[in-house]
Order: structure tokens, then sequence, then C-alpha cells
């Protein structure tokens, strides 16, 4: 009895023993290579979508390679960027969209900022701009700050790079040109502000400002005078508009206007001399004063997209801080005076304009008159086309003048182009003398 009750305790013991179950190793399911391949293949996969970069062996060498004292040599910098461009195309397919863009944005700064290979980073940046269209990317507050972090590096490796030759950085300055300009595009297609966010086009203002300032995109005072005389011999001859100090200037106060950034486009219009007197004479051919010329720009395009307030804000400081030659008395009793040879003063039709604007559009009458009255020194700033559909857009906003049919589809294309804005001429002048209406409307309420 006491045998048998020794060996019941060892079999129960045995059977309470993980130790001594034969049956557990037998409830592991043998696996085929075949079906083991798979399974590997399947958890490579599942990393990858997880974000896995353990698993991926271009992330692997690119991440190395960006840590590498080499990458300022320019075959580890192309290395980087293949590399990076195949990174990227691999997360698009893998629908990790964040990841891609990531990808393409750190890559591109790392690749500015330690090796300083311009060259290289800009075909990176375009490969980013295209994917945040492509994988419908929003654009965010973040995503503005990024392309101000990369603006920046940009501007400090190409102004740290002394080897480079002219042709070379005009290449690379209209490049990054380019850049914004999808940037801008994306983040009005993709964004929660109206043509695009204001601070892609504080960028865009800057870049235009300095390329104007660029002797290797504008060329020399020599070169541009000696190719000014030859488009007065050849008039078939023709030149970019981005490569003209005037055309960059005008795009770039547009851009400062829509970013709503009105003290810096006072700066920059103080830094500009006054009138020659050429310009400032009856009748000139010659394009106005580019002081003149920009201002007046500005306000068009803050009243094409109904900014009264700042626009009159530039307007009075303007008269204030930039006209110091002649007082805003002067300068009325000039533009109501036809004999004293003087062309009409762009600060006060910009300020007649405003106050017309804050009128009701019973004033349509107004307003076609003074465009009218002006319309020989619109037609004389670049591209007069543009400042058209500019004053166009101005009448039919505030005015409720609409446009001929020809003229809606150029309004339409100027608002795809620039984030949006028109303008033009119309109607026809009529009641009380126009020229002192403007003048009173102007002074109601107080000066400009």
């Amino acid at each position: 009895s006491s045998v048998l009750n020794a060996t019941d305790q060892i079999g129960i013991a045995r059977q309470a023993s993980p130790t001594h179950l034969p049956h557990r190793s037998k409830q592991i399911p043998t696996m085929s290579a075949a079906a083991a391949r798979r399974r590997k293949q399947q958890q490579k996969r599942a990393a990858a979508k997880s974000g896995g970069d353990e698993s991926d062996p271009v992330q692997i060498r690119l991440d190395a390679l960006l840590q590498d004292p080499t990458l300022t040599e320019e075959s580890v910098a192309y290395e980087a960027l293949q590399l990076a461009q195949s990174a990227v195309r691999r997360n698009v397919k893998l629908g990790d969209f964040a990841k891609a863009t990531e990808v393409a944005y750190s890559t591109s700064l790392t690749l500015l900022v330690k090796s300083g290979r311009v060259s290289v980073s800009s075909q990176l940046l375009a490969v980013l701009v295209q994917v945040l269209g492509e994988t419908h990317t929003e654009c965010t507050d973040e995503w503005v700050d990024k392309f101000a972090k990369l603006d920046a590096a940009y501007r400090t490796a190409l102004d740290n790079d002394d080897k480079m030759n002219s042709d070379e950085r005009g290449r690379l300055q209209r490049l990054h040109l380019q850049f914004l300009k999808k940037g801008l595009k994306w983040s009005n297609d993709l964004g929660k502000i109206r043509f695009g966010a204001t601070g892609m086009h504080a960028l865009l203002g800057d870049h235009c400002w300095n390329m104007s300032c660029d002797e290797a995109v504008v060329g020399t005072e020599a070169e541009r005078a000696e190719a000014a005389a030859k488009i007065e011999e050849d008039s078939d001859e023709e030149l970019e508009d981005e490569d003209w100090e005037i055309g960059l200037r005008s795009e770039a106060v547009s851009h400062y206007a829509l970013a709503e950034q009105i003290g810096t486009i006072l700066e920059k219009l103080k830094s500009l001399p006054g009138p020659t007197a050429e310009e400032g004479t009856m009748g000139h051919v010659c394009p106005p004063a580019q002081r003149d010329e920009l201002l007046t720009r500005s306000i068009l395009v803050l009243l094409a997209v109904e900014n009264l307030r700042d626009a009159r804000t530039l307007a009075s400081s303007y008269l204030t801080e930039v006209e110091t030659t002649r007082t805003a008395a002067q300068l009325k009793k000039s533009y109501l005076d036809k004999t004293d040879g003087k062309a009409p003063s762009h600060v006060m039709f910009v300020c007649m304009l405003i106050r017309i604007c804050e009128k009701d559009a019973k004033t349509a009458p107004l307003f076609n008159w003074l465009v009218r009255n002006f319309g020989a020194e619109l037609g004389t700033m670049h591209e007069p086309e543009v400042i058209k559909t500019y004053t166009t857009k101005i009448g039919r906003v505030y005015f409720d003048i609409q446009p001929p049919p020809n003229m809606m589809d150029m309004m339409e294309n100027m608002m795809g182009m620039m984030g949006g804005m028109g303008g033009g001429m119309g109607g026809a002048a009529g009641g009380m003398n126009p020229m002192m209406a403007a003048m009173q409307a102007m002074q109601q309420g107080g000066g400009m």
C-alpha cells in the first residue's frame, strides 16, 4: 500500500511538472521551407508598412551617409541624393506619404547644411514639392516653417560657395525661384489661406528682391545697358522677364502685398531713388521711376484682394516717410494742373483710388474716369496687361463693373498664376467734374 502510494505520488508529480509533458512539442506544427520564406516576407512587409527603417537597407545606407564627414564630397552627396529619391518613391508606393515627405525634407536640409552642395540639393527639393502635391499633403504652419528653413539654408549654402561661377549661381537662383513658386501653388491648392500661405508669399518676395540685386541674375549695369540697346535695335529681340530687375521687383512687392508685409514694401521703396527729370515729365515714354511704379502695383494688388486697410496704411506712410520733396498740397495742385509739364503723381492716383473704393458702387463713373485719366502712366509700367487685370478686378469687386468675357478669362488665368488677382479699365466718365470729385472723395473723412 505504501509502495503504491509512493508510485502514485511520483506519477502525479510528473503530470504537474511542465518539463515532463511530452505533448507540448507535438503541439507546435512543423513549417515547410516555402512557408517559412513566405512568413519572413510578410514580416518584412509589415515592418515596412509600420515605418521600420531597420528593415530597409536603402534607408539604413542613407542615414549613414548623412552622418558621414565625407558628405561634402560631390560623389557622396549624389549617392545620398539617389538613395533619398529611392526612399521617397518606396514610401509613396507603400502609402506612407508622411514618411516620404519627411525623407525628402530632412535629406534636403542636411545636404544644404552639412554638404553645402546646392546643385545636388535643388534636385531633391524639386522632388519634395512634387510629392507634397501628388500625395495631397495639407499645407500647415509647420510645413511653411520647414520651407523657411530650407530657404535660409539654400541661401546660406549659395553665398558660402565662393568658387561658383556667375552663370551657375544665376541658374541655381532661378531654380530656387521655381521651387518657391511651386510651393506657393501647393499652399494655395492644399492650404486654408486664400491665395496661398502668407509665409510662402513672404519667402517668394524676399527671393525675388534678392535676385533683382544679384548681378549673376540681372547682369551688371553695363550688361543691362548693352542688352537694352540691342532690344532697341531689334524690336524682335526679347529677354525673359525674370532676368530684368523691374520684373523681379514687381513680383516681389506683389508677394509682399499678399503676405501683408506693408512695412517691408515701405522699406524697399525707401531704398529706391525718386523720379528723374525725364520720368517726371508729362507724356514721358520711358517707364516710370521704380519707386512710383512699385508703389502703384502694390496698392493695386492690395485693392484687388480687398485689403483696403493695408492699402490705406501703405499710401499714408508713403506720403509721410518717402515722398519728402513735395507736400500733399503741392501734389494735389500738380495733379490738377495740366500746364505745369509734370507727369501725374502716382501717390496721388493711388490715394484717390483708395478713397473712391471706400465709397459705394455709385462712384463707378468716377473710378472709370480716374483709371482712364491715369492710363498713360499705367501703360508705361512693367507688364501693362497685368496692371489692366488688376484694375478690372477692382472695378468688378467695388463697383460691380463686369468685364467683357475675354477679360474675364484673362483675370481667371491671373488668379491661377499669382494666387488670384486681376484688374482693368471700363465704363465711361459722367456726373460732376471728375477731377474735383476725385479730390473731394479723397479728402472726405480726412487725408491719407
